[in-house]
């Protein structure tokens, strides 16, 4: 189980160092992403935010990179679109977040968990969905398709997946806040702020320059 971004063209972006990575597919996010790649996680969580500010919030800075990232900093709930990712490393057979998933809703795979009840991602015409039978835990990869091919594992083996996911998402989260200061040291605090609401965990702490 992996934590995933969904990766779109950066489309010209220079604000900072981003990778080249081709679009459509999804970004790791863990402790061991190279500086480009942790640019391009931050950008992709931006640019899911870079909308126009509604009346509840201040209006967008005249620069350009206070502009785009306006709407993360802003944002209550800020989004990120992705999810948790899901392979069967003996059938190589993938879970992968569908169209109604977002990173920011990880924590409902503990709910699952804890309650059972069904967990969809997407609808018509890929849905991904979690059941739970009793101790055994069904991913389909496609409810749409009666033959879609799914993922059998115990609800004590998606318990410790849970632990790994979170620890990735905490490792990413401790290696953006080094990247913002870096990068983005007039911002770094509520980027960081900002990052720890998307991945619904607390914030680290960041250490004044020398």
């Amino acid at each position: 189980m992996q934590p995933v971004l969904e990766i779109s063209t950066p489309h010209g972006f220079d604000l900072w160092p981003v990778a080249e990575i081709a679009p459509f597919g999804f970004l790791p996010l863990s402790g061991e992403l190279s500086p480009t790649k942790v640019g391009t996680a931050v950008m992709l969580i931006a640019r899911c935010n870079d909308i126009d500010p509604d009346g509840d919030r201040p209006p967008c800075p005249a620069d350009a990179l206070g502009s785009f990232l306006h709407g993360l900093l802003t944002s209550d709930y800020p989004l990120a679109a992705g999810g948790l990712r899901v392979t069967d490393n003996s059938t190589r057979v993938t879970f992968l977040p569908g169209c109604c998933d977002g990173l920011e809703d990880w924590r409902d795979w503990h709910k699952f968990v804890d309650e059972g009840s069904l967990l969809g991602f997407g609808h018509d015409p890929v849905s991904p969905i979690a059941e739970r039978f009793g101790d055994t835990v069904r991913l389909t990869v496609n409810a749409e398709q009666s033959d879609s091919l799914v993922i059998e594992l115990s609800i004590t083996e998606l318990r410790h997946l849970l632990a790994g996911a979170e620890r990735d998402l905490a490792d990413f989260l401790a290696l953006a806040a080094d990247w913002a200061s870096r990068h983005l040291p007039r911002h770094c605090v509520p980027v960081t702020a900002a990052l720890a609401r998307v991945l619904d965990l607390p914030a680290p702490a960041i250490l004044p320059e020398p």
